[in-house]
């Protein structure tokens, strides 16, 4: 089968194919297991992450892609309940240990074990893939292919930090950054709870523009101040400065929830810079969001379909995945990015 590869750490500053365009084995199922014909994949800032060794793969090579979209072809032993034709989707949660205290409590994205699509297994930059019957996720019809792949991360991951944040419909929610995930929250916060203000912090311009054509009541850059105190603010960035800047901003008893995988030390001289009485005095949260559980992914497609929830999106075909990983790097992001499979 077709498949964009990863061999081995690669800086995307000095290398701009990172993935190889390769013929590989098809995979094979083990007890529990299904096999989807690829249709769509997301593409995530999370692969950057992955190519470029600072949340490496636990093993090379590897087929990255963790937004997927797909169709069943196969099940293994002992699946009952999955059958080959449907279409379904696949996150950022592979596999978990299933009994440990985090997962019999429905937090499997605190397992010591959890697995990720993508990283610590093969996703989804490929024609077909392997699975956990546990792990996939009827796609409602309201959603095409193309719409429904960036809700599997972007999406899932977006809604967790909705949830984390706290608000109630007629508190503010602030944004920091505002690339697939972001887009898909303001999306969602205009229709659950419609008296919410939405203020957008994001040095791109043009994201500043996109964000009030969506509905955004705010936008401008990190270091200004919004119009008013914000109840709870998402971070998206990879950067400290957004998150020391943000919290100024927030109200008493507000609540940041940082929504990264990891942050960069360029600037980590902002930490430097955290003044207990500025930035946390008056009871002011700090939240990390870790991975997403199943539950995030299902509530999540289930409301996208209720409320007609689409991201903007750009397709690419899968031997396009490093120009689309380019331009990811480069910011030249509107909404989603999305591979479509066609081999």
């Amino acid at each position: 089968m077709k498949a964009m590869i990863l061999n081995k750490p690669v800086s995307m500053d000095q290398n701009s194919n990172p993935l190889q365009f390769s013929s590989i084995k098809m995979p094979t199922m083990e007890i529990g297991d299904v096999l989807l014909k690829v249709k769509t994949c997301g593409v995530c800032h999370t692969e950057l992450d992955e190519i470029e060794g600072r949340t490496p793969p636990s093993k090379y090579p590897i087929v990255p892609g963790h937004q997927v979209v797909g169709i069943v072809v196969a099940i293994g032993e002992k699946v009952s309940a999955i059958k080959p034709g449907q279409r379904m989707g696949v996150g950022w949660i592979h596999s978990s240990c299933g009994s440990c205290r985090y997962c019999l409590a429905g937090m499997e994205n605190l397992c010591p074990d959890f697995n990720a699509t993508g990283r610590d297994a093969d996703g989804g930059y490929a024609e077909f893939m392997v699975i956990p019957s546990s792990s996939v996720y009827p796609i409602p019809d309201q959603l095409s292919d193309e719409e429904a792949a960036p809700l599997l991360c972007a999406g899932a991951i977006g809604y967790r930090s909705l949830i984390l944040s706290g608000i109630k419909n007629g508190d503010s929610l602030g944004l920091l950054g505002f690339g697939a995930s972001a887009h898909l929250v303001l999306k969602l916060v205009r229709n659950v709870y419609p008296d919410s203000g939405i203020y957008v912090f994001t040095r791109n311009v043009q994201e500043q523009q996109f964000s009030i054509e969506l509905g955004a009541t705010w936008a401008g850059f990190i270091d200004e101040k919004p119009p008013e105190l914000i109840h709870s603010i998402i971070d998206t960035t990879p950067a400290w400065e957004p998150v020391v800047r943000s919290l100024e901003y927030l109200r008493p008893g507000g609540h940041l929830v940082i929504n990264a995988i990891r942050k960069e030390n360029s600037d980590k001289e902002w930490l430097l810079k955290l003044d207990y009485a500025k930035h946390l005095w008056m009871e002011k949260e700090v939240k990390s969001v870790a991975n997403v559980t199943r539950n995030d992914i299902k509530d999540f497609l289930a409301l996208a379909a209720a409320y007609s929830i689409k991201p903007e999106y750009q397709i690419y075909e899968l031997k396009e995945a490093n120009q689309a990983l380019v331009e990811l790097k480069e910011r030249k992001v509107h909404g989603a990015k999305v591979l479509r499979i066609c081999y």
